[in-house]
């Protein structure tokens, strides 16, 4: 059995999924992989014995991703598996941004005595909205969740614009062709009447959206932050609501900053919190971690490249290195010098890692016991794992 632990109780169905694919679940050894959702890695100890951290979720910045890609630890997450939850939640965002149904709520709970029916009709003219027809909506970022978003915004019948650094072929197919494609921030900021931002937190993004950004917004807009906390500066934000500036900020990230403001909406990080959300990326994360595990195919990484190809030899070997020059080539000459012969060899490269997967079939035991350890002492190698094909 392999022993995997688990945090912030990931869905039955991804516990079931690797139960009965020979997992074993939060055992006192030390465990091949972690799962979890928001738990915070950051100050927790990670034994060496760990191969994987999986996120049930999009986001990662709860985990140290640099310091597990010096040890050779794959981090993944599941982009796309609480998309449609998070669409939803912004969805409702824009109409609470466009309606004052929270304090149309409450109003109608206070109204006590007399006629009830009578006041509520004379004085609910404080809570007239607009509509969200024929308003802007400027989604920053394309990705899963933001394209979902200008999509569905899209046949709500407002006007939708768009931008994304990283635009590529498959981002373009799943947006509709009648969203605008901006071609910088500015440019969406200056022209919606609500800005929603979907895009990872990183050092770089950190802050995005802060004074200089929300001093360019449209007078009266709206913003909206279902990605992460820290997308956006909160006291920046709370100041340009003070100033009339900004009209309106909801966020699914709660900060002191903001509590009690009479033109914030929090809710408390509930944007993938639903029943199909933690199910298919519970799913998602159990599907990768074991292809990771038994066939060394990385498959949503975000700290290594990609492979996924088919498992057609008896055995492979997968190697995680710096992206180097001459990696390949001392690569190939240490399994030729050794006798082994390559059905197939593939590399990928992101950043300063790199993964090369060697196909093989005739391999002795002396053979893997010695790759092993060899192929670990090569400049650059940072962990060298063998994998067996059990359908072969």
């Amino acid at each position: 059995m392999t022993n995997i632990k688990t945090y912030n109780a990931i869905s039955a169905k991804g516990l079931n999924y690797l139960t009965t694919h020979g997992y074993e679940i939060d055992t006192t050894e030390e465990p091949k992989a972690i799962l979890l959702r928001s738990q915070n890695l950051h100050q927790e100890t990670i034994a060496d014995s760990v191969r994987a951290v999986v996120r049930a979720g999009a986001g990662f910045n709860n985990i140290p991703v640099d310091e597990l890609s010096k040890r050779g630890i794959v981090v993944f997450n599941t982009p796309g598996g609480n998309a449609n939850a998070v669409k939803e939640l912004t969805i409702a965002s824009l109409i609470l941004a466009a309606r004052p149904v929270v304090g149309a709520i409450g109003f109608a709970n206070e109204t006590r005595g007399g006629d009830v029916s009578l006041r509520t009709e004379v004085n609910k003219g404080g809570y007239r909205g607009t509509e969200l027809a024929g308003k802007t909506l400027g989604v920053i970022g394309l990705g899963n969740v933001g394209s979902k978003v200008a999509n569905t915004a899209l046949a709500l019948d407002m006007d939708v614009i768009g931008y994304d650094p990283g635009l590529n072929a498959n981002t373009a197919w799943r947006i509709d062709r009648h969203i605008a494609h901006a071609k910088s921030v500015d440019e969406v900021l200056q022209q919606s009447d609500y800005v929603t931002v979907h895009i990872p937190l990183t050092e770089k993004n950190k802050f995005f959206i802060a004074a200089d950004s929300l001093s360019k917004m449209k007078p009266g807009a709206a913003l909206l932050n279902m990605s992460r906390g820290g997308i956006v500066d909160d006291l920046a934000a709370k100041a340009a609501l003070d100033q009339d500036k900004l009209r309106v900020y909801i966020t699914d990230f709660a900060d002191e900053a903001l509590f009690d403001h009479p033109k914030v909406i929090i809710t408390p990080h509930i944007g993938g919190s639903t029943v199909e959300a933690e199910d298919t990326s519970a799913l998602m994360a159990a599907r990768q971690l074991d292809t990771y595990l038994t066939t060394g195919n990385i498959v949503n990484s975000v700290n290594y490249p990609n492979i996924n190809e088919p498992f057609v030899t008896k055995y492979r070997v997968g190697i995680i290195h710096e992206n180097v020059p001459n990696m390949i080539s001392q690569i190939s000459k240490f399994f030729g010098d050794n006798g082994i012969n390559i059905e197939q060899l593939s590399n990928r490269a992101v950043g300063a890692y790199a993964y090369t997967l060697v196909a093989i079939n005739d391999f002795t035991d002396e053979q893997q016991a010695y790759v092993k350890t060899a192929l670990d002492e090569i400049p650059h190698v940072i962990l060298t794992r063998r994998y067996l094909n059990e359908d072969y």
